[in-house]
């Protein structure tokens, strides 16, 4: 169906370090070798792409919660990737981190990503574009997809469930920066636009959920 303290880096500071690497991702020639070098850069050599925790001199707003819209399916596979062989569409990376509200790294968080495909239909039958994750233990997620379609009375956008274990789920839905309709649509916030930049070959994008957690 269709539809800041002088010596510490800011929040944006800290997303724009985070896509200094990424770029690189879509070098490799196949979803697979996408995900095995992002996964050797990202998460075994953290330091050479992201800083080993994100610098939050004070504590930081929770995430917003947004609606879950009309296309939630639970028990979705369990993966990194949703790249399927032949998938049209621009890939994309999505990568950042689960955060406390005291700036604490949270592991083991599920992070749950549903979207549209690049005609901006939804699969309601299978699990096509919908996967979970949880954090490592630095609290980092990372996903490999296709940028989302528009459908009517809709921007473009991403929806996403996240929890800590024993700790509320907080849905929300992340957005693109620049869209022309994000204007026009009514559940748009700009609080939960992702950093994106364009790669060779796709799309990069960071966003850093916070858990209204201390």
């Amino acid at each position: 169906m269709k539809k800041e303290t002088q010596n510490s880096p800011t929040r944006r500071e800290f997303l724009e370090a985070a896509l200094a690497v990424p770029a690189a991702y879509f070098v490799a020639s196949s979803a697979r070798d996408v995900f095995s070098f992002a996964t050797s850069q990202v998460l075994a050599a953290p330091q050479q792409v992201l800083p080993p925790t994100p610098a939050c001199p004070d504590a930081e707003d929770a995430t917003l919660s947004q609606t879950e819209g009309p296309f939630y399916k639970p028990r979705s596979p369990q993966r990194t990737s949703l790249l399927e062989p032949g998938m049209p569409g621009t890939k994309m990376v999505v990568a950042g981190y689960v955060l406390t509200r005291a700036c604490r790294p949270i592991p083991r968080a599920l992070v749950d990503f549903w979207h549209a495909d690049d005609k901006g239909e939804y699969d309601n039958t299978g699990f096509r574009l919908r996967g979970h994750q949880f954090t490592d233990e630095a609290g980092r997620y990372y996903l490999e997809t296709v940028v989302p379609g528009i459908y009517t009375g809709r921007t473009r956008h991403f929806h996403v469930k996240v929890q800590a274990a024993n700790q509320p789920i907080l849905t929300t839905q992340l957005y693109f920066p620049g869209e022309p309709r994000n204007q026009s649509d009514g559940i748009f916030n700009p609080r939960l636009v992702l950093n994106t930049r364009d790669a060779t070959g796709g799309r990069v994008g960071t966003f850093n959920f916070v858990l209204d957690i201390r």
